[in-house]
């Protein structure tokens, strides 16, 4: 194998260092990736979100207090690790879908039905407009649709996304317990919380996280303040070398705490000098 040159780094002043999901080479879809600049969901930001071929992933972003990166024959100082994963664009475009109903404060109104360049179009945020394909697909899941001619016009359903919201609970009811054995022995209401907890990081407190908790015969104020809690650990970072806003990430995840919610311990930092040759060989080993 020949050594990586150092042409891939030209005109970059600070690389970073980023894993992705594997590119699915089974289709003939473009994977080139980009980064949007999109509104967060729950705080309304500008936030950073990875869009290959044709899926949405969310950054997350991990540093610890020392450390650096061997990039071929290049030396990255910033040992900071970027992981980009999967995230349902429903999510994403929920807000605007919301916003783009136009309802009136009324009882009973549900607002226009609009075409997508309409809804897409977001003043400041070009980026949406790369996700109309997406849209198209998705969004039929909790939308109405109609069809005029060859055109279509999407109105948000708060059935349908009620519905759809449910599905997730229930999904992630099922998995949790997988991935972490203290779900299978809790009480079937502590994890409604802790899933509810994990939704409202993409939901609005109005309406939808409040209307989710009634679903669910959660107490809502309570849910308010679990999350609230929990978006501590969240923090806006430094900017992307790709773009000018700023990239949310979580200073640890969710998976860092213990299923009573308590803090699980984190690991000391060394301070004796170690030989460069023995961390390259545990990480073989362990398959990193």
């Amino acid at each position: 194998m020949e050594p990586l040159s150092m042409a891939w780094c030209d005109g970059l002043e600070e690389p970073r260092l980023l894993i992705s999901p594997q590119k699915d080479t089974t289709t003939n879809v473009n994977a080139e990736g980009c980064i949007l600049s999109l509104r967060h969901p729950k705080s309304g930001k500008p936030t950073n979100y990875v869009f290959s071929a044709g899926k949405l992933q969310e950054l997350h972003w991990f540093k610890q207090s020392c450390g650096s990166w061997f990039l071929g024959d290049y030396v990255c100082e910033d040992g900071s690790l970027y992981i980009a994963t999967p995230i349902d664009p429903i999510f994403i475009l929920l807000p605007v879908f919301e916003a783009a109903r136009m309802t009136i404060q009324k009882r009973n109104d549900q607002g226009m039905f609009r075409q997508l360049d309409e809804i897409l179009y977001v003043d400041g945020y070009p980026g949406y407009q790369h996700l109309m394909s997406v849209a198209e697909d998705s969004m039929q899941l909790v939308c109405e649709v109609k069809e005029i001619g060859s055109s279509k016009f999407f109105r948000l359903n708060d059935s349908k996304l009620i519905a759809w919201l449910y599905h997730k609970v229930q999904h992630l009811k099922a998995t949790l317990p997988k991935l972490d054995k203290n779900y299978a022995v809790q009480e079937e209401k502590d994890t409604l919380k802790d899933i509810v907890s994990i939704l409202g990081e993409y939901l609005k407190d109005e309406p939808w996280l409040t209307r989710l908790c009634s679903h669910l015969q959660l107490d809502v104020q309570e849910m308010h303040t679990k999350i609230l809690k929990s978006e501590t650990g969240s923090t806006f970072i430094e900017n992307t070398p790709a773009s000018s806003c700023p990239v949310q990430g979580k200073v640890g995840n969710r998976t860092s705490k213990l299923s009573n919610g308590r803090q699980s311990k984190k690991l000391k930092a060394p301070t004796d000098s170690q030989n460069i040759k023995d961390m390259f060989y545990r990480a073989t080993r362990k398959g990193t």
